[in-house]
């Protein structure tokens, strides 16, 4: 595995990365953050296991999956970010980038591109109306759209395996890219917003429709556990129904019980 400090500096120097410099600097250098992250994955992925990084951005997830020993396949549109995952992770054997996004169905899609902020970046309008006006999404603009290729988490198995993990983080998107999904993977999480609960809703309804999945959730970036158990959908559910609008944001975790 490269090491990636000194290749993440150059394109923190790099003004081509300009608009992925605060991203580079939250996502990466940071070894408490790191250490927690591997922490955590660790209960999901083990070494020569596969994981998926479904909305990659810069890649920090494939740093923590390539730590843990795992190979990682990773999808990202937006080209500026793919770029700097094809330059921190070059020569690495054990990640395969796709530049793409993820869909119900294989084909194109809209890419909407927030130039100031864009790990949030979305394939969704309905993310961006549920932004307006928003506490806690005051200024965000997506300013700019790009028409992007889209594939489906089905057609990456097909191609690459089953995962034994695989992290969906897609604004708002998260829902329409289980359901390009039909058949149950072993674990995954998926992200969800306050803004946005139904997305949550429809995945858990997804999930629970191909298999019988227990949850647990993390808050933002903690990178921490709720419950620390797997609990029912309902509980879920009910759980991510009653957080104050201030939670904002985490990923809940999905295990396929035996």
């Amino acid at each position: 595995m490269t090491t990636i400090g000194p290749i993440v500096s150059t394109l923190r120097a790099d003004p081509a990365f300009a608009q992925l410099r605060r991203s580079l600097d939250v996502y990466y250098g940071n070894a408490a953050r790191d250490a927690a992250m591997d922490k955590l994955y660790a209960r999901f992925v083990r070494p020569g296991e596969l994981a998926f990084d479904i909305g990659s951005h810069v890649g920090d997830r494939i740093g923590s999956f390539r730590r843990l020993g795992a190979r990682a396949v990773a999808l990202e549109p937006q080209p500026l970010c793919a770029k700097a995952i094809r330059a921190i992770y070059a020569g690495d054997g054990g990640v395969t980038l796709v530049e793409a996004a993820c869909g119900a169905k294989p084909g194109k899609l809209t890419l909407q591109i927030n130039s100031a902020n864009p790990t949030v970046s979305t394939a969704s309008s309905d993310f961006i109306r549920a932004a307006d006006g928003a506490g806690g999404w005051e200024g965000q603009v997506w300013d700019a759209t790009v028409e992007v290729p889209s594939t489906t988490l089905d057609a990456l198995v097909a191609e690459h395996g089953v995962p034994a993990f695989a992290k969906v983080d897609v604004e708002g998107f998260e829902d329409t890219v289980l359901a390009g999904l039909t058949r149950p993977l072993p674990k995954l999480s998926f992200e969800f917003t306050t803004i946005q609960r139904d997305v949550a809703q429809r995945c858990l309804d997804r999930l629970a429709s191909l298999g019988n999945y227990g949850f647990d959730i993390a808050l933002g970036e903690s990178q921490v556990l709720t419950f620390d158990r797997w609990i029912s959908k309902a509980e879920m559910a009910a759980h991510i129904a009653a957080l104050p609008h201030e939670a904002n944001s985490g990923d809940v975790y999905c295990v396929l019980q035996s």
